[in-house]
């Protein structure tokens, strides 16, 4: 059985439950003050891994690869899904092309998450209309990113990637604490003002003690899409470099190309709009070697 509810970001919202979820069954877990400098890390229910597709800096088309690596994953027969962890700029509605409000489980009052192209999606941009702004606090962001993370019914997964927010701030120290990761993949262009920050990244992962999966070198060559030419135009191998100076796996390079853009932006992604074409490959070999390294997927 099935309950709608009601959201609005225009009603006051209490901090220890920002989405509104009703108050009953299973809650969200907290922890007593005294411990919470040193949060317990829970496993998110039915879901055998979760893996944080990550970047330092915006811009290097992050959740266009958290959302082709997840369609890669689900088309080698793996139960998938989807967890845009940016509340302020959540991006996977459109990605995904899902809209439309999340009903409840009347068992426990959990979210029942969205599905296309055979992936369970979650994310604030099914909460709130999509030019409303999400104006709160990092006490509110925090809280409900656990919701998120442990209010939501997922069913059955092998895996749950989560599209991170760029930087190292309150989201990513919510996930990356209380939730047990299988590891975290890092996304850069090969860019050097971009290449800069993804290091913050990767330090930040290792001093929670969360292992590096591999670093994706995303828009490694232009291609142009009449002539085929291709240029480096953001530099020659600097995630590549990166990844072998910091002795991290280089899970795969995917250039720039308008088909991705374009595909992306109509809620086609290309992996699965293209299934045989070169790019999607790119991320079928990424996600391939993302199973690789985890137990059982």
């Amino acid at each position: 059985m099935l309950a709608r509810r009601l959201f609005s970001t225009t009603r006051s919202r209490l901090h220890e439950n920002p989405l509104g979820l009703p108050r009953q069954g299973v809650k969200a877990p907290t922890l007593p003050r005294a411990q919470r400098g040193l949060p317990t890390k829970m496993p998110i229910t039915g879901v055998k891994h979760v893996i944080a597709v990550s970047s330092g800096k915006g811009g290097v088309g992050k959740s266009t690869t958290a959302v082709n690596i997840a369609l890669a994953a689900a088309g080698l027969k793996h139960k998938v899904g989807l967890l845009d962890a940016d509340i302020f700029g959540p991006s996977l509605p459109s990605l995904m092309n899902l809209s439309g409000e999340p009903d409840l489980s009347e068992k426990n009052g959990h979210l029942i998450p969205l599905q296309n192209y055979g992936v369970k999606c979650m994310s604030m941009g099914f909460l709130v209309d999509k030019e409303a702004p999400v104006v709160w606090r990092g006490l509110m962001v925090m809280k409900a990113m656990q919701q998120l993370l442990h209010q939501v019914d997922w069913g059955q997964l092998d895996l749950l990637v989560i599209d991170m927010p760029p930087g190292t701030g309150d989201v990513q120290l919510t996930v990356s604490q209380q939730v047990v990761l299988s590891g975290a993949v890092i996304v850069s262009t090969p860019q050097d003002i971009a290449l800069i920050d993804a290091v913050k990244g990767v330090n930040m992962f290792k001093k929670v003690n969360v292992p590096i999966l591999g670093m994706v070198q995303n828009m490694s060559l232009y291609i142009c899409p009449n002539c085929n030419h291709s240029s480096h135009i953001f530099g020659h191998d600097g995630a590549a470099d990166m990844a072998k100076k910091m002795k991290i796996p280089l899970l795969g390079e995917v250039p720039l190309h308008a088909d991705i853009c374009q595909l992306s932006d109509a809620g086609t992604p290309i992996v699965v709009s293209q299934p045989n074409s070169s790019f999607t490959q790119h991320y079928q070999q990424i996600a391939q070697r993302i199973l690789e390294q985890l137990p059982n997927p």
